[in-house]
């Protein structure tokens, strides 16, 4: 029997791919995630696959991801490249979710309501991991503004949120009547009975009352979590926000005008009498020299001879450093690139430092998860040429460990960049640097994030970014403050709330403009059961994708042919 063409497929996907889009920045449009994916979910009911069918998947997939990560391609002219490259990477995604859910569906008997949340979850799981990960537009992204539904965080992390979007969405898709797939034609017109596996009116009634029962004991948790507690002040902190494009950062000329405004928004900072002051991510503009004293002049010389060896030896950084702390009357964090050297090599580190009211340098964080194409590239020796796809320079190295600052009793630690969207990393930080006590571990008091977003010039990346990153705050039960180049600037709590923004002092605007933004941190005592256990929930979703993708590869994707019998329409 012939099989059907692939326009129902095509279709379907690309519903999917805009409503989905729409559900995230810039549209924002967060109810539309229930609802987004139930037209590619739909695409598992069928008994066979249309002709071509994943390859219209596909082109839904590159739908949803080339709009979506189109603020990649602002950066630099070089990262055009990247931006196609990682749409292309995505979108695999889409055609791999829908065989794996084929496979459970069509082999096992398992229904799409749960099969499609077990798979769309472990995938997301995957994409977090693989290829030093990818941890941005989780379904779970779109509900930040739905405070008590996101707090089951802090059991399954965001994966859980996700879960209950799909088994929505999954219970959706497996209800909806065998007429609207007959006129899509992912059917044969003959054959519409034995091409799709009946749903029973019980089974309708127990699909339904089980996902009502899920989201209900979510929304429930999320309302008892939050009811009675009260969040301490912590420290009073200021958030420095420049306002300079990656362009004018990188040109030398530039490092003095850049330097000046960061201590004129310091200075009004001062009157507001903080303890604590952030500036973002390398925004100190001279490197910082770190040479070992036992390293001898002469071994210098033989094995750096490109650098004079006063200017390996040069102290003045130091001494700007010092001078800056002392002026402020608050401990300072200020975002830094440092050059390592030792008797091998130099290493370049994107860093943090702490700066005491004294003038000591206090302590230094080296960047841990580097960006791909923006920070290194893979295999680079190997293939020298790849470095034609970074903008802006030379590769940067990898930090050894984490760190935790301490400032009049309060213990913190930075993130840099990007990693305030990574889970498995943000919660390996909060669980190293936890301090032993007769009553148990102490974490750190607050996560300090520090942010250059000028590369993307105010695009809807700057907001992701901010609510990425308030998914970590719920996670771990710990607040975040984010000073961040061109914004968005921030305090939030261990709630996900972000309970204040930077407001630009010359247009009001929380991006593109210069901002000062002061408060205390607000301190959260409650313990979280995901930095306990980790990924253990979408780590077993990943695992039911594995055995799904080697029964698939052993079948060759074919699905077992159903009995015909009686189907409710």
């Amino acid at each position: 029997m012939r099989r059907p063409a692939w326009g129902g497929a095509l279709a379907l996907s690309a519903v999917s791919a805009v409503l989905l889009w729409g559900a995230f920045t810039p549209l924002d449009v967060g109810p539309l995630a229930w609802i987004a994916l139930v037209p590619l979910f739909t695409l598992a009911r069928p008994a066979r696959p249309v002709r071509r069918m994943y390859v219209a998947v596909f082109a839904g997939g590159l739908l949803f991801w080339l709009p979506t990560l189109q603020w990649m391609r602002l950066g630099d002219p070089a990262m055009y490249a990247a931006w196609v490259a990682l749409s292309l990477y995505l979108a695999l995604y889409f055609p791999l979710f829908v065989a794996l859910a084929r496979v459970a569906v069509w082999r096992f008997g398992v229904p799409l309501t749960l099969a499609a949340p077990v798979v769309w979850v472990g995938l997301e799981l995957l994409r977090g991991y693989l290829m030093t990960g990818f941890s941005w537009y989780y379904l779970a992204h779109t509900q930040y503004r739905w405070v008590e539904l996101i707090q089951i965080s802090d059991v399954l992390g965001a994966y859980g949120v996700s879960f209950l979007i799909a088994l929505v969405a999954g219970c959706a898709a497996e209800l909806l009547p065998v007429s609207v797939l007959a006129r899509l034609r992912l059917l044969p017109a003959s054959a519409s009975a034995a091409g799709i596996r009946p749903v029973s009116g019980t089974g309708r009634v127990v699909r339904v009352a089980g996902c009502l029962a899920v989201f209900a004991l979510a929304l429930g948790y999320g309302y008892a979590r939050r009811s009675g507690n009260e969040f301490k002040p912590g420290p009073r902190v200021a958030l420095i926000q420049g306002n300079f494009t990656s362009k004018v950062k990188h040109d030398p000329q530039d490092f003095p005008k850049i330097q000046r405004r960061h201590e004129h928004l310091t200075v009004l900072a001062q009157r507001d009498q903080p303890d604590l002051i952030f500036w973002p991510e390398t925004m100190f503009r001279w490197p910082l020299l770190e040479t070992p004293l036992d390293v001898s002049d002469a071994v210098l010389k033989e094995k750096h001879p490109d650098l004079p060896l006063e200017q390996l030896r040069d102290l003045g950084v130091r001494r700007k450093l010092a001078a800056l702390g002392q002026t402020t009357g608050a401990a300072l964090v200020i975002g830094l690139e440092t050059l390592a050297v030792d008797a091998e090599r130099i290493r370049r580190y994107n860093s943090a430092v702490l700066i005491r009211p004294d003038g000591t340098l206090a302590g230094r964080y080296d960047k841990l998860h580097r960006v791909v194409f923006g920070e290194y590239i893979p295999f680079v020796e190997a293939f020298p040429w790849l470095r034609n796809l970074m903008p802006f320079g030379a590769q940067i190295d990898a930090g050894q460990a984490c760190a935790v600052f301490d400032h009049n009793g309060f213990r913190f630690s930075p993130i840099i960049c990007f990693e305030d969207t990574v889970p498995q990393l943000v919660r390996t930080i909060i669980n190293t640097t936890a301090e032993p006590t007769s009553s148990g571990p102490r974490r750190v008091d607050f996560l300090v994030n520090l942010t250059n977003d000028g590369w993307f010039h105010g695009s809807s990346e700057l907001d992701q970014h901010l609510i990425t990153a308030a998914f970590r705050c719920v996670e771990c039960r710990t607040p975040m403050v984010r000073a961040v180049n061109t914004g968005i600037s921030a305090f939030i709590d261990g709630d996900g709330v972000i309970r204040r923004k930077a407001l630009g002092l010359k247009t009001g605007e929380p991006k593109l403009d210069e901002a000062v933004v002061v408060d205390n941190v607000p301190l959260d005592s409650r313990r979280s059961l995901y930095l306990a256990g980790g990924d253990w929930f979408p780590g077993v979703c990943l695992v039911g994708c594995g055995f799904l993708s080697l029964t698939g590869l052993c079948g060759r994707w074919l699905p077992v042919q159903p009995k015909p019998s009686g189907i409710t329409a």
